[in-house]
């Protein structure tokens, strides 16, 4: 019967082809997709939106705004997949970015007209990766996570077995990607490693839409290309983590010095003893109060006492500890504690101790970032800058940049100043992120906000400018982290020659059409 003649497949395609193509044409003028991409099933998962575009188009920095011509809603890793290799195997490849929350402060996870590939899709289906938990006998207890998982989720889901990861990052709510895409520090990291450094194995889509996995035995080129690689080489779609048994609480202990040469000296000795969980410092300002968005610890009279020392020295110094313990080793924890801190050289009366869980702890910045959230004061410029200087130059550092810069910024915007030390010998050189050449380098993190009425975030952006200029004018040789250089030449020095020469093979075998990550500048 003609009634029930089938419509041909070729027109089928070619109406959706032709619907799709006015809808581009008509949301996002300029956009242009290859036909072979707009002819494939995942087609639909595409979002070619204003609104879509538009949150793709910005980061947690707020300060680059780069338009992609769709974004890319995955219901799998397949998805992905074709997603890349129809990049891959076009005449005129286009660039894809994966984006997890976003949090990047350069325009890292954007694709100016290429798409991005919104990770956080795959959580709403059960072929996406999850988290699960499980042990071998030679690896002892591990996670196996997907890339698009927040940190937050992976400690909470461990928990649930009694375990934890080793290494953390300040701020959970990243993704597991995101984090081991950069290296993933904190003030675990002289202890552990960085995030990087407790990878057992992953899955990862390279740019020639192949899922491979690897590990150091298996695939290991990949394995130390993309493990701070920068989204290079690959999307990492699982990883293996390494996971220990986990304490019940935390004593959590600060301690104030005006004496910088003091304070530098007690920190790199607490790195070196065994048995503290964490060591940051930090740096208290006259325009920056003792409580920020990163954590409240201090009590209302503990801030009156604080500044008076300010009033006094203008700048003063926190060295901020951690011990984990569970119900075991409650009893000896006073006495390990005042062992470990013993011959330390703080201001006498200023040492404040806290008691948390340990979940209060580890995500001791959400609650910060909520309170902003409320006031609209988190959707803001972020002009962060950070840094590895090695300790040899730490003492210069400190006089040219926290003295005589930061001290004396006239603007009122606050946010924390963080610096403190870790063993490079934690660091695997032969993966792709880059630190110092010294045995104990420092981190400093200048995570300034801009306030929500100004445009003062220039003028922090301009410091940062001459923070950079100071370092390379006094061949202090430091490196940047969560780089966002804007040429090719600054990222051959970033690398140093060697390093430069091996990422570049890698980009070759991995990701030879330079389709990946197009948003971090370096080969795009």
């Amino acid at each position: 019967m003609a009634g029930n003649c089938p419509i041909p497949t070729h027109v089928i395609v070619f109406f959706i082809i032709s619907r799709l193509m006015f809808i581009i044409g008509k949301l996002s003028p300029g956009i242009s997709l290859p036909p072979e991409l707009l002819s494939l099933d995942i087609a639909t998962m595409l979002r070619v939106d204003c609104e879509a575009t538009r949150i793709a188009s910005s980061d947690f920095g707020h300060l680059v705004h780069l338009n992609p011509s769709a974004v890319f809603h995955p219901s799998s890793i397949n998805d992905i997949m074709k997603l890349i290799k129809t990049s891959y195997n076009s005449s005129v490849p286009f660039t894809i970015a994966a984006r997890g929350r976003g949090h990047s402060l350069g325009g890292q996870a954007m694709a100016l007209n290429g798409v991005v590939v919104d990770m956080t899709s795959l959580n709403g289906f059960s072929n996406g990766t999850g988290i699960r938990v499980s042990r071998d006998p030679s690896l002892g207890f591990y996670a196996d996570v997907g890339g698009h998982q927040l940190w937050i989720d992976v400690l909470l889901d461990s928990l649930e077995h009694g375990l934890a990861p080793v290494s953390w990052t300040d701020y959970l709510y990243l993704s597991v990607g995101g984090t081991l895409s950069n290296a993933g520090i904190s003030g675990q990291t002289f202890r552990h490693g960085p995030q990087i450094s407790n990878v057992y194995e992953m899955d990862v889509i390279t740019g020639k839409g192949e899922l491979m996995t690897c590990s150091k035995h298996t695939n290991s080129e990949l394995f130390y290309a993309v493990l701070g690689g920068l989204g290079q080489f690959g999307i990492i779609t699982r990883a293996r983590i390494a996971l220990e048994k986990a304490p019940n609480r935390v004593r959590w202990v600060r301690m104030l010095y005006h004496d910088f040469s003091v304070f530098t000296r007690d920190q790199e000795h607490l790195i070196s003893v065994n048995g503290l969980d964490y060591v940051e410092g930090s740096l208290i300002l006259q325009q920056s109060p003792p409580n920020n968005w990163r954590s409240s610890f201090f009590s209302s009279s503990d801030q009156s006492k604080i500044a008076s020392l300010l009033a006094k020295h203008g700048i003063v110094y926190t060295l901020e500890v951690v011990k984990y313990y569970d119900d075991l080793t409650a009893d000896t924890l006073d006495g390990e504690l005042q062992v470990l801190l013993k011959g330390l050289n703080f201001l006498p009366g200023f040492i404040f101790k806290k008691d948390v869980t340990l979940v209060e702890f580890l995500n001791r910045v959400r609650s910060g970032e909520l309170k902003l959230q409320a006031k609209g004061l988190w959707d803001v410029p972020h002009p962060w800058l950070n840094l590895f200087v090695p300790k040899s130059r730490i003492m210069e550092f400190n006089e040219g940049v926290f003295i005589n810069m930061i001290s004396k910024q006239s603007n009122k915007t606050t946010g924390p100043v963080l610096v403190y030390p870790m063993h490079r010998n934690k660091w695997d050189d032969r993966m792709s992120a880059v630190i110092p050449e010294e045995d104990i380098i420092y981190c400093i993190g200048l995570l300034y906000s801009s306030s929500d009425d100004s445009n003062d975030w220039e003028v922090l952006e301009n410091q940062n400018k001459e923070i950079l200029e100071f370092c390379d004018k006094g061949d202090i040789k430091a490196k940047q982290y969560l780089t966002h250089y804007r040429t090719k030449e600054e990222w051959m020095n970033h690398f140093g020659s060697k390093k430069w020469d091996i990422f570049q093979k890698r980009k070759a075998q991995f990701d030879p059409k330079m389709i990946l990550s197009p948003g971090q500048r370096i080969f795009n």
